[in-house]
């Protein structure tokens, strides 16, 4: 009983120094804030029954938003008074306007209820994004409430509104349903950038996808969206104790995706400084995850590392570098963002009731920028692409012409070349022809003077070589083109000469299919020389003789096959005769091929070789 009148004392004391807010059924929403009283706890230890005897100490608020920025040492009282004055029970929800705050703690004194709500406390049965208290008012009656909010991890933001039940889920589905907007259009932005890195292998769209994913998932966690959806209680202290690296990760992605996507590396004083924080930064993460020893330190090195990202961007937009100018556009647009929200959160200005998606839609816009500047980077890339083409064909056009001039020149050159080197190769196969002549001329007159039979005949047997040789060059002087000999024409003439030596009626046959490389011409003379003067020396006996002569020629293996239908020989008889030996020789030695001889009836030499085998 004692106990009762001392709290209803208490509330009338209370409600005596309250500011008063009467409401009915049929306003959509109140701002609770400008009917409230604040009072600051420094200690941290004050109960309610206590706050409620500070009741004088409260001082009136004019102001709809309460931003007390980063707050970890004081608790923030917040006192209104309800009053109906209808004869109809109001019902009506409390919500406090902001999801991050880490302690808020709601009492109904009249019914001496406390219901706890926060960033830790999320209740099973929310639907909404930010916390909800319950609120009914009997007619004609005056309740006042209390509120302790506190924040140790986020800035302290206070906002209260007082809505219709049906009105204010109306306008919640509606926030959801913006934001999931906002989210699926982060979504999107990554795996569409995504597709393109597993199509152009550009290791700058994959940064930019983790640094989407991890901007994504941060907001998540700053609207609400993710201990709401995603995360229960317990997982969310474990969050909280890890927050920085919330903020760190997409910091440290967006310096990859920069030191990729502005290319870096070509200027070195830069790119190495870059590269020597990114590394403490990686090690101070490292650090902050297994210990606690830099936790009063954790956001000092993500914003040195975005401060010096700043100023990179800062030269290269002095630079006039193309891409840093979208990078600084997108960066502008999120620092107005944050202005505002800060604005907002100090309580100089109120923009979320007008406009309450400002800091979505400034890293939208940046994100968006991003992703234009990557697909300007492509068109440039084209551009160049096609610039660097045309130049290309320009230059392969002017370097044909050039190379066409001078393939002209050089030819013009080289033909006058190979017409004086073909007219003194002309010469001095004529003049070895003459020479030859001159040799044979000068053993004819010497064997004039010789009247032994056997002598004479080597003289003359040395006179039908040297003319085997000298008319290979005779041919060669009179042809431009001296690559190969006509065999017909060569082998008539040599075997002419034969028989006017040897004077015998003897029949010759021809069938040439081809002609002779140059560089065998002298030896297969020599050949048919030897062979044709032993048919025509001793093969008859009569004057009704025949020799045949074939030259083929297939796949480059050429055959020259000579025969007589004489009286033959016996091979044991003979196989110290020089001029065999001789052609022997030059077939097994020169031309590297094979001779088979049969004189069983007649004598047929086969001789075949191989232009590619035979010595040059």
């Amino acid at each position: 009983m004692i106990k009762f009148i001392f709290t209803t004392l208490l509330l009338c004391t209370s409600i005596l120094y309250s500011k008063v807010l009467t409401i009915n059924d049929d306003v959509k929403l109140y701002d609770i804030l400008l009917s409230s009283q604040i009072y600051i706890d420094k200690t941290r230890k004050l109960t309610i029954e206590e706050i409620i005897k500070k009741s004088k100490e409260f001082e009136d608020n004019d102001k709809k938003l309460l931003g007390y920025g980063y707050s970890p040492s004081f608790d923030v009282w917040i006192k209104f008074t309800l009053k109906n004055e209808s004869n109809q029970t109001i019902y009506k929800l409390l919500e406090y306007a902001n999801s991050m705050t880490t302690d808020i703690v709601f009492y109904d004194i009249t019914n001496n209820t406390r219901t706890e709500e926060g960033l830790f406390y999320t209740s099973s049965t929310r639907s909404s994004i930010n916390p909800t208290f319950k609120i009914m008012i009997t007619p004609y009656r005056t309740k006042t409430y209390y509120i302790k909010a506190s924040s140790y991890i986020t800035t302290l933001i206070i906002k209260l509104n007082l809505y219709k039940n049906e009105d204010f889920y109306a306008d919640e589905l509606k926030h959801q349903a913006v934001l999931f907007l906002f989210f699926g259009a982060m979504l999107v932005l990554a795996i569409y950038n995504l597709f393109i890195y597993f199509f152009t292998k550009d290791i700058s769209y994959l940064w930019y996808v983790l640094y989407v994913i991890g901007i994504s998932i941060h907001h998540t966690l700053y609207v609400g969206i993710a201990n709401l959806y995603i995360v229960d209680n317990s997982a969310m202290n474990i969050i909280v104790r890890f927050a920085s690296l919330f903020i760190a990760i997409p910091i440290f992605f967006l310096a990859l995706f920069l030191k990729s996507f502005l290319h870096l590396n070509r200027y070195s004083i830069i790119n190495t400084i870059l590269n020597y924080i990114l590394a403490v930064f990686l090690l101070t993460l490292g650090i902050y995850v297994v210990s606690d020893i830099l936790n009063q330190y954790r956001n000092v090195f993500t914003m040195l590392l975005l401060l010096y990202l700043i100023i990179i961007v800062v030269y290269l937009v002095y630079k006039k570098n193309r891409q840093a100018y979208f990078i600084a556009a997108g960066w502008l647009i999120l620092c107005i963002g944050i202005l505002i929200m800060y604005l907002s959160s100090a309580g100089i200005i109120n923009i979320y009731k007008s406009f309450p998606y400002i800091v979505e839609v400034s890293l939208l816009a940046e994100i968006i920028l991003f992703s234009i500047a990557l697909s300007d980077k492509i068109n440039t890339l084209h551009k160049d692409k096609i610039t660097v083409n045309q130049e290309l064909i320009h230059l392969k056009e002017t370097e044909n012409i050039r190379l066409e001039k001078q393939v002209i020149e050089k030819t013009k050159d080289l033909n006058i070349s190979l017409d004086e080197k073909t007219l003194l190769l002309q010469e001095l196969n004529h003049r070895v022809k003459n020479n030859m002549q001159m040799i044979i001329s000068l053993i004819r007159l010497q064997s004039n003077d010789i009247e032994e039979i056997k002598v004479k005949n080597l003289f003359l047997t040395t006179e039908n070589r040297l003319n085997a040789m000298s008319h290979v060059h005779e041919l060669l002087y009179q042809k431009d083109d001296i690559s190969y000999i006509n065999a017909y024409e060569y082998f008539t003439i040599l075997i002419e000469g034969l028989q006017e030596t040897y004077t015998k009626d003897i029949k010759i046959n021809y069938k040439i299919d081809s002609n002779i490389p140059t560089e065998h011409a002298i030896e297969s003379g020599i050949i048919l020389n030897e062979l044709v003067t032993n048919s025509l020396k001793y093969a008859f006996t009569k004057e009704d003789g025949q020799i045949d002569i074939f030259l083929s020629q297939k796949a480059g293996k050429y055959s020259l096959i000579i025969q007589d239908n004489g009286i033959g020989y016996d091979k044991e008889s003979i196989k110290n005769s020089f001029g065999l030996i001789l052609v022997t020789t030059l077939v097994e030695s020169k031309l590297q091929g094979t001779i088979v001889t049969d004189t069983k009836d007649g004598v047929k030499t086969k001789i075949i070789w191989s232009e590619e085998d035979a010595e040059n």
